[in-house]
């Protein structure tokens, strides 16, 4: 039989405003099933974690090491997301502390959403076109149609394939590379005219007129788009990042976009967050850049806040909690 339990949510370390949606979807998804407190930082601590069964996370990156050994009692350490790069895990997972995360699935329409968002933009060439509206100027510049692209995606995992289900009705010719073997009938499916492992990227980015990045962030995956490999691409090609910054060297990237060695990026994720926007970066034409909100919609938040309370409520009634990472 399920127990209610005590449950304590972490809000964000920095911007309380994110409660809405993020902690309001939460509230309401958990219900009156169980004891739901947000942690007050100007109070103790010990007292607020005292009896708390599950510790929820925003974004893995509100709880530290202090919070960890006083939650005695906790049973599940609930990460409100997906990225793990902000998260002690190995400090977690050595004190014996079960961690779950709401993995790619629960977010992946709003990454294929801003992905494709991004292109278009970059293609219709939204800096230049913006800056004639505001003085008059009309019937510039000249966009280039998605139809016969190669769009090229770099990790075919949930947000990759969400990504080429909107990508290929306007027209894009598919091909993914991923580090699990894609059977035939999921390329198929998608419409992929090539999928390969990693070792076959540097080929890959040769050919292709967009790259998408849809990537965990790990010490292999840092700078998988270093200088060299930049260099591989077309001239007239695009880059999209909705996943992580570091994936991209980003000097490296700063120099091939100002010397025309290619044609525009479009970031939403950056290696320092918040990043300086007045960096060299973000002053050329050909870039567009987001603030991290490929993620943030009504969707992903509805639904990330669902699987914290379906984990709530497995522990409570003594089951396994899902989409464990330690």
């Amino acid at each position: 039989m399920s127990r209610r339990l005590s449950v304590l949510f972490l809000t964000h370390p920095t911007n309380p405003n994110l409660f809405r949606p993020w902690g309001a979807d939460l509230v309401a998804a958990l219900g009156d099933r169980h004891d739901l407190r947000l942690l007050d930082r100007q109070a103790p601590l010990a007292p607020q974690f005292a009896g708390v069964d599950v510790v929820i996370d925003h974004g893995g990156s509100a709880g530290t090491r202090e919070m960890l050994h006083l939650a005695t009692n906790c049973r599940l350490w609930q990460i409100l997301g997906t990225g793990l790069d902000h998260f002690d895990l190995d400090y977690w997972r050595a004190q014996h502390m079960p961690v779950a995360n709401c993995p790619g699935q629960f977010s992946a329409t709003a990454l294929g959403e801003c992905a494709l968002l991004l292109l278009l933009m970059l293609t219709r060439r939204w800096p230049v076109a913006h800056a004639g509206f505001q003085v008059g100027r009309l019937y510039e510049p000249l966009g280039q149609e998605l139809a016969g692209l190669r769009l090229l995606i770099v990790g075919f995992g949930a947000s990759g394939r969400e990504l080429a289900r909107r990508a290929r009705p306007f027209g894009l010719r598919l091909a993914a590379i991923d580090i699990r073997d894609v059977p035939a009938a999921e390329a198929q499916e998608f419409g992929l005219e090539f999928v390969g492992e990693p070792a076959a990227l540097d080929a890959q980015l040769a050919l292709a007129d967009v790259v998408s990045l849809h990537l965990h962030l790990t010490a292999e995956t840092r700078h998988t788009l270093d200088a060299r490999r930049l260099s591989l691409l077309k001239p007239s090609a695009y880059l999209i990042n909705v996943a992580r910054g570091a994936l991209v060297d980003e000097a490296a990237l700063t120099a091939a976009l100002a010397a025309g060695r290619l044609g525009g990026a479009g970031l939403d994720a950056f290696s320092q967050e918040p990043p300086d926007p007045r960096a060299p970066l973000f002053q050329l034409p050909n870039v567009i850049a987001t603030p991290h909100i490929a993620g943030v919609t009504d969707g992903t938040s509805r639904k990330r806040a669902q699987c914290c309370a379906d984990n709530v409520d497995r522990v409570a009634a003594g089951l396994e909690p899902l989409y464990r990472v330690a």
